[in-house]
């Protein structure tokens, strides 16, 4: 119960920081909305996606593209922008496992949300029928979820580091290269309006893959904590 009251607080506390400032947000909104308006430029010059088939798989490889980077701006900085003196109130205060899933839940929350936006801004940059259209959008909430707890266990380890944009990236590789292509094959069911049980055994494989991430969060991180 005593985990549940603190990651509440300090998930409203997360909440109500980027409220007032929007920093996080805007941003990454701002990212979202250029990156979809110079690709968009970029494919009618080229004279757009090419065929039927190809269309639709390149259309749907470069929104996981660029909701994967989306996700990159948006969850690194939820360590990094930490000071040491805050997070030295958060050690008083809260245990080191309600801290680490105010995060991942924080992240999930602005990733559902920007992801919602950036589906409805593709949709009307790159206009396309999607086969089973509520399909596809779980498929982007599962994506939302995938990134936020991948992005937020390897931010707080790489916050320890010098150089945490470089050990980021290569933490993150192995992790988030499955994840992106499981979410493209649901996606790429979705999109063909095949049967959802098609995509049932990628669905599993996506939210274990998540379970273990966060379960290893758990476990992880109160030792980062002491450090």
């Amino acid at each position: 119960m005593q985990l549940i009251n603190q990651t509440w607080d300090l998930l409203k506390k997360e909440i109500l920081l980027e409220w007032r400032s929007k920093y996080a947000f805007n941003g990454v909104l701002l990212y979202i909305v250029s990156t979809v308006f110079i690709t968009y430029i970029s494919f009618s010059l080229s004279g757009g996606f090419g065929t039927s088939d190809g269309y639709k798989i390149t259309w749907n490889v470069l929104f996981w593209i660029i909701m994967l980077f989306a996700a990159v701006n948006a969850i690194t900085k939820s360590f990094a922008q930490e000071n040491k003196g805050r997070l030295l109130y958060y050690y008083s205060i809260a245990s080191p496992q309600a801290i680490i899933l105010s995060k991942t839940i924080y992240n999930i929350l602005l990733m559902t949300l920007l992801s919602i936006l950036a589906l409805i801004i593709y949709q009307i940059f790159f206009t396309n029928s999607l086969g089973d259209p509520l399909f596809y959008f779980i498929a982007v909430l599962l994506g939302s979820i995938s990134f936020s707890t991948v992005f937020t266990m390897i931010s707080a380890i790489a916050s320890k580091a010098a150089n945490n944009g470089t050990l980021m990236a290569i933490l993150s590789f192995p992790v988030i290269i499955p994840v992106i292509l499981l979410l493209i094959r649901i996606s790429k069911y979705a999109m063909d309006g095949l049967e959802r049980s098609a995509s049932y055994g990628s669905i599993g494989a996506l939210c274990a893959l998540n379970i273990m991430v966060i379960a290893a969060s758990l476990i992880l991180f109160p030792f980062l904590w002491r450090d």
